[in-house]
């Protein structure tokens, strides 16, 4: 009963901190990580632990399938060169640089030190997707950031595990058969998240029950999570397959009042989990410093040199990488490379990785480098969610990279003039059937909007029928707009969502 009063206490203090953190317009993750470490030192406070399949099965799927849904098939096509370079590339990279410095640095032995490279060598996309809702970046910049988070899991996962049987005895190093491992984790991942996306977007395409719906858009995550897991494969990957794959075909399968419902039910789910999450991983710092071993009073200088480490391994790997992929060629090099590098942030991934170390070696002998594993990998995540959360926006309006708002809203409204120009073509080209009343009425609420004035009156009956048709008319024009390339998939799920609370407030 006392730990559910916790878990209750920790939602809904957590809950509020990030909703008035929103509210302020501070990065939600850095402050949760703040307050969950102020409370972790209150004299009392019980010592909170959490274990891996916590985070790994319940909190990680739907995050990385609400974060996956954001990114489009068209996306991917055009930046996966770049992405591949950071996924594969890049990780390598830093799990070899940071495990030579951790062995240089810190008191740990040779397996440990690179098990601790693997496991902050990958970024976080759900401190990534979280931390950059707000910024102003270039759609194909942000799309880059966080297509790259979401696919660099299958790389640091199969360094993981050779580094641990490297660690507990059970395994030699063989890059030959890290290859093949790496190819089945990935390729089955990809395998099961396209499988189940389909069905799902065939069951979902038969269904019209909102109700059913949101509970088949609840379950994916989960099922793909563990139908990849338990065929030996990456369920991170096959969650992320399955989110790119579903949300680049939901808005074909389903209807206004559907799509409006679970994207209610999903923001409301990820608010709490990301509430949550980031506050544990504050929460259960000093947890895991009251573990440590005497002769490890350096940790903290230990942990920013690594965080410090992860930051210029990243603009050393970027800068390049920007300079020669043709999707970032055409961005000024160095202020690209410093804003994806400071976009590099660890988070919940990390810390589940580093939870799942096994206690002892293979001989039963107890891994007394563990705990201090521990308090590196979290304390590095905190840094890198603090310092680089709370100041992320500052380096990308410093970098020239920030899109103008002004130059933002002139792109919408010329969107908006398209949609509403649209809509009096069709108007203007009604044959009989409808009363001249009605189009005459609904014309004049299209022109006015043109004008810069907005009528407010929803009639009911054919009005509303009609009104019907012109959203279907405005829905055929924005997909005409994101074929010839105006407009970017951000901006289609961003009109499109506000054509279909239109439609649904249109009274049935």
């Amino acid at each position: 009963m006392r730990e559910a009063g916790i878990v209750v206490a920790l939602v809904v203090a957590s809950t509020l901190v990030a909703t008035y953190a929103n509210r302020w317009r501070v990065p939600a993750p850095s402050v949760l990580v703040v307050f969950g470490l102020l409370v972790a030192l209150i004299p009392g406070v019980p010592a909170v632990r959490t274990t891996p399949e916590l985070i790994s099965l319940v909190v990680l799927p739907p995050l990385l399938y609400a974060s996956a849904q954001d990114i489009s098939a068209r996306e991917l096509r055009d930046i996966w060169r770049p992405v591949a370079a950071l996924a594969l590339g890049l990780v390598l990279a830093t799990a070899f640089a940071i495990g030579g410095i951790a062995l240089w640095v810190t008191s740990l032995a040779a397996p440990m030190a690179f098990v601790l490279g693997a496991v902050l060598a990958s970024t976080d996309p759900v401190a990534v997707t979280a931390l950059g809702r707000r910024l102003p970046l270039p759609p194909r910049i942000q799309a880059l950031v966080q297509t790259e988070s979401l696919f660099n899991d299958a790389t640091s996962l199969v360094l993981f595990q050779v580094a641990v049987g490297v660690a507990v005895g059970t395994d030699g190093v063989n890059l030959l058969a890290a290859s093949g491992r790496f190819v089945v984790l990935a390729g089955g991942g990809m395998g099961v998240g396209a499988a189940l996306a389909l069905l799902v977007i065939a069951l979902r395409a038969r269904t019209a029950d909102p109700m059913l719906q949101t509970v088949i858009a609840l379950v994916t995550p989960y099922a793909a999570y563990v139908l990849a897991q338990g065929a030996g494969v990456s369920g991170v990957t096959a969650v992320v397959v399955a989110g790119v794959v579903v949300g680049s075909a939901g808005h074909r399968v389903t209807d206004a009042r559907i799509r409006l419902q679970v994207h209610a039910v999903y923001g409301v789910i990820v608010f709490l989990l990301e509430s949550v999450v980031f506050a544990l991983i504050g929460l259960q710092l000093p947890t895991f410093v009251r573990d440590l071993p005497p002769g490890t009073s350096w940790w903290p200088l230990e942990a920013a040199a690594l965080a410090g480490a992860l930051i210029v391994v990243r603009v050393a790997w970027m800068r390049p990488t920007v300079a020669l992929a043709a999707p970032t060629r055409g961005y000024p090099a160095w202020p690209l490379a410093r804003v994806m590098a400071w976009a590099g942030t660890r988070g919940v991934m990390p810390l589940a990785a580093a939870l799942s170390i096994p206690l002892t070696a293979d001989g039963g002998a107890p891994l007394t480098d563990r705990p201090l594993v521990l308090v590196l990998t979290t304390t590095v995540v905190a840094i890198t969610l603090t310092v680089q959360g709370l100041t992320l926006g500052r380096v990308v309006r410093s970098s020239g990279l920030a899109v103008d708002p002004e130059l933002l809203a002139a792109q919408e409204a010329e969107v908006r003039t398209s949609l509403d120009e649209a809509a009096l073509e069709f108007l203007d080209n009604l044959g009989d059937g409808i009363p001249p009343q009605v189009v005459d009425r609904l014309r004049r609420r299209y022109n006015a909007r043109l004008g810069g004035h907005e009528d407010g009156a929803w009639p009911v009956g054919d009005f509303a029928r009609l009104q019907r048709a012109v959203i279907d008319v405005q829905r055929a024009e924005l997909r005409r707009l994101y074929a010839d390339g105006r407009i970017n998939d951000a901006a289609q799920r961003r009109f499109t969502h506000e054509l279909d609370r239109t439609e649904n407030g249109i009274v049935r």
